[in-house]
């Protein structure tokens, strides 16, 4: 395929049911210069095997998902999401140093949502926090930097109650940018009326960790999880975002990430290309 925007990489959720073999494989003969991994796949072949497979795939790393899932409280529970995340900033660093020059060590925290019983919202997010302070010096070591991302609101009780780009920026300023930065995913923080101004405040603190792009479109699927779209398939107005991003002097690639069941269904080299072209229509004129 010809004429793919350089600053693409393909997020790995796009073509979950690629396994990393194919993922790597289908992402480089399209064309794409880049790929954000998933945990479950890498774990799936060993880190030191799939660290190999992206050296030899010629592919940039752009980021791991996920971590995270920091809201219980104190315990058992709470202390094996820690020792999970230690795994997974290991897992981040190793597989930067892997990938092509301009890979980036970005690992991807989603907060976790509401504790089972628990209406406390306020006290969720202070156990992100403590959480995130817990291991920002240990990311730090290995040269990660941690990007909270905000969700959309409608997953606050199940998935992540840091719900704007605001409060994770909130979060993150006890800590030093390139350590703790943020997730800008439009799927997530385009309706909000402030994002622009958020958008501005991370590229004045350093702290977009990284940008991913997807579309919004309606009636959502029933299982609301599994609504992103290709870049042009929605509502969403990827200019102003865009270009605020790149006003802040963000230079790194830039992720399709995509939860999508009729998307998984597709051969996973025809989604890679209807991704690259739904990009280039969508998000590459306002690149500058």
């Amino acid at each position: 395929m010809t004429g793919v925007d350089p600053r693409l990489s393909i997020n790995q959720a796009t073509i979950k049911h690629a396994d990393l073999a194919t993922a790597l494989r289908v992402t480089a003969e399209a064309g794409v210069g880049a790929i954000g991994l998933w945990r479950e796949p890498v774990q799936e072949v060993g880190l030191a095997t799939a660290a190999k497979m992206l050296a030899d795939s010629g592919l940039r790393f752009s980021s791991h998902c996920r971590g995270g899932f920091f809201t219980v409280a104190e315990g058992p529970e709470r202390r094996a999401s820690i020792d999970n995340n230690r795994s997974a900033i290991e897992e981040t660093a190793t597989l930067a140093a892997a990938g092509a020059p301009g890979s980036t060590a970005v690992l991807v925290l989603v907060a976790g949502g509401l504790p089972a019983g628990s209406r406390d919202l306020a006290g969720a997010r202070e156990r992100v926090r403590d959480a995130i302070g817990e291991l920002a010096p240990e990311a730090a070591a290995a040269g990660v930097q941690l990007a909270i991302e905000p969700l959309h609101p409608m997953y606050a009780s199940d998935r992540c109650v840091v719900s704007t780009l605001g409060q994770a920026l909130d979060i993150a300023a006890d800590f030093d940018g390139s350590v703790v930065g943020a997730a800008v995913d439009t799927f997530h923080i385009w309706w909000d009326p402030d994002v622009i101004t958020q958008v501005e405040r991370a590229g004045r603190e350093g702290r977009i960790a990284t940008y991913q792009v997807c579309d919004w479109s309606t009636p959502l699927a029933s299982d609301v999880l599994l609504s992103r779209h290709y870049p042009g398939d929605g509502v969403i107005d990827f200019g102003p975002i865009t270009r605020a991003v790149m006003a802040s002097g963000y230079d790194r690639d830039i992720e399709v990430e995509i939860f999508n069941e009729e998307i998984w269904a597709t051969d996973p080299a025809v989604a890679v290309q209807r991704t690259a072209a739904g990009f280039a229509s969508a998000v590459s004129p306002h690149l500058g």
